[in-house]
């Protein structure tokens, strides 16, 4: 089933009237939080449709509304819903009651809060961040778990988000949102390592690149990489080195050392980023030649050996721009202290 709709996000003062669905007992949208909108009648246009549902809904005629997007919202196998999203910032009239739900005005700091679709999340975002008209895609399963996003025709990276002790707890969101709101997901980490005449090893660094989301060019870990939904760690830390620095390893290479859970907060590129994630931590020590490596540019400016206590070293004393966690590497230094015990 196949229809047309608009979705609207009027504001004032730092808010948005958002549209709480308590009353339709068979509603796809049964107690989340949307703007108002509703479905085109024969032969309206957008702007049409619009008009008719917020005077409808809330009593205001609108005077002053932008065109933000294309919202492709699908549902299970059946629905497949066009939504024209709109925001608008004009109004004259008196709120009244709407027979579909609670109308509020709720601060936009406070919207994530509440129970949303995941995807809704993903297109407020986009209107804080971009001017720019968009087509978002989002396809949903009938528990309401976002399994496939795309902006532009482009897909969307997807993550578990994790509860406290680790284990998933059945929401799905994509990257950005992920980072905006600093929601617990997991990644891997591949450190790899090599025997030196020095402290006993050198470790891999690669440098970010410049165009990253989050501590552009900082020397990092070897290789990481975030767990896509659905995905485990072994299978991520495999894909990342492979992509990342064209390696080619085998699952039984790896040496899983623990887990370290990090966070911060920061500002990249004019917005907001904060960082709450759980790392299952690898050691790679198969023999590595720069040179025959092939960088992923998009992701990795260069790499380098450094020595271990070296490079703890110019951790602590800041020489060296950097976004590794000190506790990780400490995790790693441990190790490979246990590897010089027994070899």
């Amino acid at each position: 089933m196949e229809r047309l709709s608009t979705l609207c996000y009027i504001e004032k003062d730092g808010k948005y009237l958002m549209l709480h669905r308590t009353v339709k007992e068979n509603d796809v949208n049964k107690d989340k939080w949307i703007g108002v909108g509703g479905h085109f009648e024969y032969g309206e246009s957008p702007e049409e449709c619009l008009l008719r549902e917020v005077k409808e809904e809330t009593g205001y005629t609108l005077t002053s509304w932008q065109y933000r997007g294309i919202v492709t919202f699908v549902y299970g196998e059946d629905v497949v819903e066009y939504m024209s999203l709109y925001t608008a910032d004009g109004f004259t009239g008196e709120l009244i009651a709407c027979d579909e739900g609670e109308l509020e005005w709720i601060e936009k700091e406070k919207i994530s809060s509440l129970e949303l679709w995941a995807g809704d999340k993903i297109f407020f975002r986009l209107l804080e961040e971009t001017e720019s008209f968009f087509s978002l895609k989002l396809v949903y399963d009938t528990q309401d778990v976002l399994k496939y996003a795309a902006l532009n025709g482009t897909p969307m990276e997807l993550f578990d988000v994790r509860r406290e002790d680790g284990t998933k707890s059945g929401i799905v969101q994509e990257r950005g949102v992920v980072h905006r709101e600093g929601l617990l997901h997991s990644t891997s980490h591949v450190w790899i390592v090599r025997e030196n005449n020095k402290s006993g090893y050198d470790v891999l660094l690669q440098k970010r690149s410049a165009q990253k989301d989050s501590n552009p060019g900082c020397y990092d870990i070897s290789s990481a990489g975030h767990i896509e939904a659905g995905a485990d760690y072994l299978e991520s830390a495999l894909r990342e080195m492979k992509e990342e620095l064209g390696i080619e390893a085998l699952p039984e290479e790896l040496q899983e050392i623990g887990i370290h859970r990090g966070g911060f907060s920061d500002v990249f590129h004019g917005r907001p980023f904060k960082d709450n994630e759980l790392s299952m931590v690898y050691l790679y020590r198969k023999p590595v030649e720069i040179s025959r490596l092939k960088l992923q540019k998009a992701e990795v400016e260069t790499v380098i050996w450094m020595d271990y206590e070296e490079c703890r070293e110019r951790m602590k004393e800041h020489t060296l721009p950097n976004c590794i966690y000190p506790e990780e590497f400490d995790m790693v230094g441990e190790a490979l202290k246990k590897i010089c015990l027994t070899e």
